[in-house]
């Protein structure tokens, strides 16, 4: 078991865990961990999350290929911020992929102190997935460690999942996202140099440098809150290859509202409310600043109404 952070020693307590990737930590991931910490708490215990900084299919699945709702930094934030007492990052690789569900029980009592375990109903963890929820229940008598089996967290009567969400914020349904994040999607990144043409245009723009593994919304124009450092903003996003201008690299750009402050270098991140509309090419540069002035003015009303909704 290899942690993607400083060693954490040994917790002062046992513990009551919870195992898996936990992207988005969505209203299903929240309810888990409340529960989690409820129980634990009851025991004088500390919950604590262990989550696969990669998904473990990208190991044992050749070819398989995922972009994450979250990137592992942000994931911790976000389940530390959610109520859990510990979070162990750890690498999903070759050799954890071939321990056994027992082997990873010894690791987690050996270097957590686990007592206890969390899970929901199609939970599964050991080499070949062997380690289910009524085998891990018969392992717990013989090694001395609870199991807990919660139900699905739904949302309008369908089980909320990090494949549902991803597929919504890829399909550019921000809307349904954020219902079952229970918060907006977001990028976060580094703001770059960019070629000036929005400034040209009388928008200027900060440009945005993402991880790619990282899931990006459908090209378009979207209404987003911008924040850096403890502010927030309104803004305009935009995410394509600007065909207007017969582009080929593909931008993610913000245009703050009201904000004339320098960017570059600084670390922002963008939170996705609503799409828009799709990328297009216009006939012209001025035709396309009337319809930017159009995008603005909509995207202030959508942002107006969202912030005074929550």
């Amino acid at each position: 078991m290899r942690a993607d952070q400083e060693l954490i020693p040994v917790p002062p307590q046992e513990t009551l865990v919870a195992v898996g990737v936990f992207d988005g930590v969505h209203l299903g991931h929240s309810g888990l961990i409340k529960q989690l910490t409820t129980l634990a708490h009851s025991r004088n215990m500390l919950s604590c999350i262990v989550t696969f900084s990669n998904h473990p299919r990208t190991v044992v699945t050749p070819g398989f290929e995922v972009k994450y709702i979250t990137d592992p930094k942000h994931r911790v934030k976000l389940l530390k911020d959610a109520g859990a007492d510990l979070v162990m990052p750890i690498t999903f690789d070759h050799n954890l992929s071939l321990l056994s569900a027992d082997q990873f029980v010894d690791l987690l009592q050996d270097k957590l102190r686990m007592k206890g375990m969390v899970m929901g109903q199609d939970f599964a963890m050991g080499h070949n997935r062997e380690g289910d929820v009524e085998k891990l229940k018969t392992m717990g008598l013989a090694k001395g460690f609870s199991v807990h089996v919660i139900e699905a967290a739904c949302h309008n009567g369908e089980n909320i999942s990090s494949t549902i969400i991803r597929n919504s914020i890829a399909d550019g349904m921000l809307t349904r996202a954020i219902d079952l994040l229970g918060r907006p999607f977001s990028i976060e990144g580094r703001v770059v140099s960019g070629d000036s043409q929005g400034k040209t245009l009388g928008f200027p723009t900060a440009n945005l440098d993402v991880e790619t593994h990282l899931l990006v919304p459908p090209d378009g124009i979207y209404a987003t809150l911008v924040k850096t450092g403890n502010k927030q903003y309104y803004a305009a996003s935009y995410i394509g290859t600007k065909p207007t201008f017969n582009g080929s690299r593909h931008v993610i750009e913000t245009f703050l509202i009201d904000f004339n402050e320098d960017l570059y270098g600084s670390f922002i991140t963008i939170e996705f409310i609503e799409r828009i509309r799709e990328d297009k090419s216009f006939e012209s540069s001025t035709a396309l600043i009337e319809q930017m002035k159009i995008d603005v003015e909509y995207t202030l009303d959508i942002l107006k109404l969202y912030t005074q909704k929550n």
